[in-house]
């Protein structure tokens, strides 16, 4: 799609300069990240950035200040237990996966509004980042999605071809080695960030009903959150994307009941790739081209790949 002056890769966006945020979630926990405030008249509306499990959220960082330079208010922000929101001993905290939907993310929302006046901000999401948005009881507020390989991590919807391995390393190896050392040593062992042992526990036992790793009587109060998400939403899939493969992204989406939902699947040929997988679209190796095309849907609601759209039929 053509670009104007403005929309332009790196217009404005190189002299930008995050401000420090901190915010606290209505159990205590306190959350630190950054606010990247929008270039120009700033008329975009605000975005808050999601993170995948287990990476920074400075990794996002250059997309944020992409998306700043071009008209947004943009929140990027740790997880409790990850990065600047780490306590200073990591085992024994407490902190749970479902807790960075329902607490963390539900507060970042919040400050993003309160910091910001927009009256609803968007989301964009990579892995549980799209995932987790439906949990916060605060998530009808959201006023559109974009999410990038967006799924909850069960191994029976792993790409065939290496579902073996990874069942092995993060439904195998991780529980064990977190039992050991009573967190996952994620960076030590070169496979991400380091977890909270709650977090890396609900990812290794996930079945393919999600609920089932919430306590029962908190179950149905957790699908009428998902559903109560009207914020329409755009999901993006990758072919050789081994975790967020098409029938993982259908059966995150499944929970979104209540929006309006498109599933569009890349290819990394369209952007001139031999690979793309779970993480590249981040990268700024992707500044000229995917980041651009995000535009369209953050800006006016326009899929920009509608020749890649297909059906979406939860599993």
């Amino acid at each position: 799609m053509s670009l104007n002056a403005h929309d332009r890769p790196g217009a404005q966006a190189a002299a930008l300069r995050p401000e420090p945020a901190e915010f606290a979630c209505e159990d205590g926990v306190g959350l630190r990240g950054h606010l990247w405030r929008a270039a120009g008249a700033g008329e975009g509306g605000a975005i808050l950035v999601n993170a995948a499990t287990g990476v920074l959220a400075r990794y996002y960082h250059r997309y944020a200040r992409f998306l700043a330079g071009h008209g947004f208010d943009v929140l990027t922000y740790d997880y409790r237990g990850i990065g600047l929101s780490r306590p200073e001993r990591l085992k024994g905290c407490g902190y749970r996966w479902r807790d960075w939907g329902m607490q963390d993310f539900a507060a970042a929302l919040r400050f993003l509004h309160e910091a910001t006046g927009c009256p609803r901000p968007m989301v964009v999401g990579h892995s549980i980042g799209g995932f987790l948005p439906g949990l916060a009881p605060n998530a009808a507020m959201i006023g559109r999605m974009l999410t990038v390989g967006a799924q909850y991590a069960w191994w029976g919807d792993y790409a065939p071809e290496r579902r073996l391995r990874l069942l092995l390393k993060w439904h195998v190896a991780m529980p064990v080695a977190t039992a050991l050392c009573g967190y996952f040593p994620g960076r030590r062992l070169g496979w991400l960030e380091d977890l909270p042992a709650g977090v890396a526990q609900e990812w290794s036992f996930r079945g393919p009903c999600f609920t089932r790793s919430h306590p029962r009587a908190e179950r149905r109060d957790i699908l009428a959150r998902m559903a109560a998400v009207q914020a329409p939403i755009l999901a993006i899939a990758v072919t050789d994307d081994e975790l967020g493969t098409v029938p993982a992204v259908c059966r995150a989406l499944g929970y979104y009941t209540g929006a309006a939902r498109r599933l569009a699947v890349l290819d990394p040929a369209g952007y001139g790739q031999t690979a793309i997988g779970h993480f590249s679209l981040f990268h700024d190796r992707h500044a000229a081209d995917f980041w651009p095309d995000t535009l369209a849907w953050l800006r006016h609601g326009v899929d920009p790949w509608p020749g890649r759209t297909m059906g979406f039929r939860a599993p």
